[in-house]
């Protein structure tokens, strides 16, 4: 009796818990929808039916050529391009929002062509020089939907009848970062987010503005048109909350966005902070220009990880004696040849894990992780990979799978033996060196347990299972079709395609270039598969490098 009594009890309490974690998520998720509102956004018939309110104020933020041509009756011009970067005394940006009418307790309604960024910047020197952000909006879709609608639109310029009395009395500093905090932010991406709101021709090097291509360390792309639907419109909140999410640009993070010259940058910054209600999201007006022009030379990325490629300079040091004698290095170098050319010459301090290793335990991680642990590597480490020849199927498909593994920080070293000693670097010649049967081979003599964090989202053996947070693309890695299809959306890449003769990586423009014109998505769970899983694994990996962040490796097991 008392058992059924504990049980009937225990049960009751298992539901209570569901029950209030169930309301928790309910009111996480009604508190979310409450902030993430769309109060800044006034649609083309609310506008219509407000045409006449003299507690309106329109401002178009068009080129003054566009407006002139057509813009909606009543509305004032303000060309951002012709006044400069609005980076004036605050006493004229005063008395310049005074002459277009702006008082307190007046609704400002701004717009451009639509599909944009000129409202959006606008707004955000309106935001910045204290005017209440419950009071600006924007037009949903712009120029481009009002006329969609059939609304009247004009030649005449607007008269402002009423000087306004807005004052600037505080900046809101909180929606602004300068250099040094963007620099700052830019080497921790664990606790920022780097928006940047240019196109991939920017992102990947294709485009040199600024002398030197590319992007800012860890920037994450996200293009200003992904914002909008193609009526011009924003996109629901649940559409860019889902594209927010696939980024890894997280609530809980500082979002800092930016892109050339301080003006795209306002889209997402309008659209994470006012749209999702995001709290700490703030915009680089400096941008790229700025951050070109530092004396420092700051550096430029164009692949999004080119950490995962190592050469032999970074190697010899951080993987080197002196490093290792002081106790710095945190670096386990897996050699993955076959066993007579590790004995035949190999990086000091190398590991040999012969291809077979891992090729032969796609599906035991146990046996995998007691291999790596007894031959010295520790998942805690750096694991630098080296094949004698860059992106090898081997390098590639021991990447994945240390990756799947959880070992902590993993990378190619794409130099080759001949590179090592024509920089002078010793290799170590070693007849007797293990097969692979005996293994002990740790520098310091002693073997060590492997800790496995496994991770379930790197390779996958059912093709049925979908966990992606957009559609799934397969990409078919090797040069022919593999024998059996997964189904679905497949684009053939031979992974061979995407690298030079040498075996390393083409540069990442025209790995971009390749990708787009094969029609990968930016946004998908991509999926790589091959007959030989070390082909997808490689394609695998130059994806990692080019920063998608939804990528798998299907095998056969």
């Amino acid at each position: 009796m008392t058992n059924f009594i504990n049980k009937t009890v225990l049960r009751k309490t298992k539901k209570l818990i569901v029950f209030i974690n169930l309301a928790a998520i309910f009111v996480a998720q009604s508190s979310m929808a409450q902030e993430a509102s769309r109060d800044n956004l006034v649609s083309v018939d609310w506008l219509n039916k407000n045409l006449k309110n003299t507690e309106v104020v329109i401002l178009d933020a068009s080129p003054s050529q566009l407006y002139t041509m057509k813009h909606i009756p009543g509305a004032i011009n303000y060309d951002l391009f012709s006044y400069g970067p609005q980076e004036l005394p605050v006493t004229e940006i005063e008395k310049r929002y005074q002459s277009w009418g702006i008082s307190l307790g007046k609704k400002i309604v701004l717009y451009d062509q639509g599909g944009t960024f000129l409202a959006t910047r606008l707004l955000f020197s309106l935001d910045y020089y204290g005017f209440p952000i419950k009071n600006l909006y924007i037009l949903d879709g712009g120029l481009s939907k009002w006329q969609e609608a059939g609304l009247p639109v004009t030649t005449e310029p607007a008269i402002v009848t009423e000087k306004g009395s807005f004052t600037i009395n505080k900046l809101n500093k909180d929606i602004k970062v300068d250099l040094s905090e963007f620099l700052e932010a830019s080497g921790d991406p664990e606790k920022n987010a780097l928006v940047e709101a240019l196109d991939p021709n920017w992102h990947y090097g294709t485009l040199n503005v600024f002398g030197r291509p590319g992007h800012i360390p860890n920037a994450i792309l996200l293009e200003v048109t992904d914002l909008y639907n193609s009526d011009k419109t924003f996109k629901s909140n649940e559409e860019i909350q889902k594209i927010l999410t696939y980024l890894g640009i997280d609530p809980d993070k500082k979002i800092l966005t930016h892109c050339g010259g301080g003006i795209a940058a306002s889209v997402p910054f309008f659209a994470i902070k006012y749209l999702l209600g995001y709290t700490t999201v703030k915009l680089f007006p400096g941008s790229l220009l700025e951050w070109a022009s530092d004396q420092r030379e700051l550096p430029f990325w164009t692949y999004d990880a080119p950490f995962l490629m190592r050469n032999a300079e970074w190697l010899q040091s951080w993987g080197g004696k002196m490093m290792r004698m002081y106790g710095i290095s945190h670096v386990s170098i897996i050699d993955v040849r076959i066993n007579d050319l590790f004995r035949r010459d190999h990086i000091q301090y190398a590991l040999n894990a012969p291809p077979d290793v891992f090729r032969g335990n796609l599906g035991n991680n146990d046996q995998l992780a007691d291999y790596l642990g007894r031959t010295g590597v520790n998942a805690s480490d750096e694991a630098v990979i080296i094949s004698g020849g860059g992106l090898t199927k081997e390098a590639a498909l021991a990447f994945a799978m240390l990756e799947k593994l959880g070992q902590k920080k993993i990378s190619v070293f794409m130099g080759t033996d001949d590179k090592w000693e024509q920089l002078g670097f010793n290799l170590i010649r070693d007849t007797t060196a293990s097969d692979g049967k005996n293994i002990q081979q740790n520098p310091s003599g002693q073997s060590s347990l492997y800790l496995v964090n496994l991770r379930n989202d790197i390779i996958i053996n059912d093709p049925n299972i979908e966990t992606g947070i957009f559609p799934r693309v397969y990409i078919a890695s090797g040069k022919n079709l593999p024998s059996l299809s997964p189904g679905g959306k497949m684009i053939h890449v031979p992974y061979t395609d995407l690298l030079n003769t040498d075996s390393t990586p083409k540069v990442a423009k025209e790995i971009w270039n390749i990708l787009s014109k094969a029609g990968v998505p930016r946004y998908a769970e991509i999926v790589c598969f091959s007959d030989d899983p070390g082909e997808a694994a490689a394609t695998y990996y130059i994806l990692k490098l080019m920063g998608y962040p939804d990528i798998k490796v299907l095998v056969n097991l």
